[in-house]
């Protein structure tokens, strides 16, 4: 394994270890408030907790064994390295992840009273399951175009949590409004890069094959072949492309998610306003 990507295979494991220790603390600290935050408030905080656990779980597995999907490239000569295994890992996890937005959505369109949040709460899931549809189309034809659409509809899912945070803006107290600026200035930031930098760098890729004139696989050639090859590489050449977006992906992203444990219980005031309870 070249020295480069040890070290961030290395880094990639360790904040990994990290996160899943952050999720046990979190778990601690939630069973704590327990009798201490009102019932539905700490029922919603434990599918915050248990969804959670899905996507940092699955995302220390993917750091563990990172993959390559298209290219078919692993980090270790095994099966859990395979691109069916980790490909099925990632689609669980990310639908937790997705899910944890939509119940935050869902909780600050019924404070606020916003029909326009309330749409975008119940349209962010299906979305992502369609945006998870194209992933598996991209990663078993090997076709990248299945990928701009995946990243695409993962941008506007971030974009509609966005503007469902700052619908609560001119009803919150301003003791809420230094975490509604953090969580849509994330937001924002998520936006910015999936539109600016991982949509293209896909695009870029599916024009590239196409004009090379790539043959792609059927779907049922997809599946055995994710199934039954995939080629070990442990150099920085086959990785450099890879490693921007994984190194965000299973620290900020996770960091996110376990953050949706921790959001404050809120409250809608007489005077309409939301303030944290």
């Amino acid at each position: 394994m070249s020295t480069e990507v040890f070290v961030w295979w290395f880094a990639l494991c360790v904040v990994s270890a990290v996160n899943v220790l952050a999720l046990s603390y979190s778990a601690r600290v939630l069973w704590q408030k327990q009798g201490v935050i009102p019932a539905e408030v700490y029922a919603s905080r434990r599918l915050q907790l248990m969804l959670s656990a899905g996507y940092v779980l699955g995302c220390a597995y993917r750091s563990a064994l990172p993959v390559f999907d298209v290219q078919r490239i692993c980090l270790f000569d095994s099966w859990l390295s395979s691109v069916i295994v980790g490909r099925s890992v990632a689609t669980v996890a990310e639908l937790c992840f997705v899910t944890q937005w939509a119940l935050l959505m869902r909780e600050i369109s019924q404070l606020t009273r916003s029909k326009p949040g309330h749409l975008a709460a119940l349209a962010v899931l299906p979305l992502i399951a369609l945006a998870e549809v194209c992933s598996w189309y991209s990663v078993l034809t090997t076709s990248n175009i299945g990928h701009v659409i995946e990243e695409s509809l993962w941008g506007i899912s971030a974009a509609l949590l966005v503007a469902s945070l700052l619908s609560l803006w001119p009803r919150s107290s301003n003791r809420l409004r230094p975490l509604l600026l953090a969580m849509c200035l994330t937001g924002i930031a998520y936006v910015a890069f999936m539109f600016l930098v991982d949509v293209p760098m896909y695009w870029s890729r599916w024009v590239a094959d196409e004009a090379s004139g790539r043959h792609y696989l059927s779907l049922s050639q997809g599946v055995l072949d994710t199934s039954g090859r995939w080629v070990v590489s442990q150099q920085w050449k086959a990785w450099k492309s890879e490693v921007i977006w994984m190194s965000l992906y299973f620290s900020i992203a996770v960091w996110l998610s376990i953050a949706f444990i921790h959001t404050p219980a809120l409250r809608r005031q007489k005077n309409g306003d939301v303030s944290i309870l």
